[in-house]
């Protein structure tokens, strides 16, 4: 009976439950453990954390710095981008108004070149006129003469007499001429 009483006392331990001096054991190797962890390992593990910590601080600083420097930039960029949109617009207006200015004395220079050449034209037309009238005159007076010489039986060689008859015998036909002209 006496087995199997300590058959049913081993039977009623908890298996789950450990003896005591392993309990103690385990305890005290737990705590020299924890002990060493606590006074070597963790306050190394808390540097590295707190380096990365402000690691990355310091990343978002510069990072929040640099998104700053860019919009700054940026503006700057902004900035000179519309003052060079505004100045070409200037240079195109200037080119403009400089074309305009150069096209109008362009033209007046071509206008007063055209009635230069006009002017010349009517000059060298009256000169041509003239001269073609006085050679006229001549020829007409000369064949005038000869053929009123032949008329008349006598020669009209003198040439105040010639200049009167050539001068009369002309004005005729300028005013026949300018009764022709009026007519129409």
């Amino acid at each position: 009976m006496s087995q199997l009483l300590t058959v049913a006392a081993e039977e009623m331990e908890n298996p789950l439950i450990p003896p005591i001096p392993e309990l103690v054991i385990g305890l005290i190797a737990f705590v020299i453990v924890f002990g060493f962890l606590a006074k070597k390992l963790l306050p190394n593990i808390n540097k590295v954390l707190e380096e990365r910590r402000e690691a990355i601080e310091g990343g978002i600083e510069k990072a929040e710095a640099a998104q700053t420097e860019a919009q700054s930039v940026l503006e700057q960029y902004k900035a000179q981008l519309a003052e060079a949109r505004h100045e070409a617009a200037r240079l195109r207006q200037e080119a403009q108004e400089q074309g305009a200015t150069l096209i109008a004395e362009m033209r007046a220079e071509g206008q007063r070149q055209r009635e230069e050449i006009v002017a010349a034209g009517h000059a060298q037309l009256d000169a041509d006129r003239k001269a073609a009238a006085s050679s006229l005159r001549q020829d007409v007076g000369k064949l005038a003469t000869e053929l009123a010489g032949k008329l008349v039986g006598e020669s009209l060689e003198d040439h105040a007499r010639q200049s009167r008859v050539i001068d009369r015998f002309l004005d005729e036909l300028d005013d026949k001429a300018t009764t022709a002209e009026a007519t129409r």
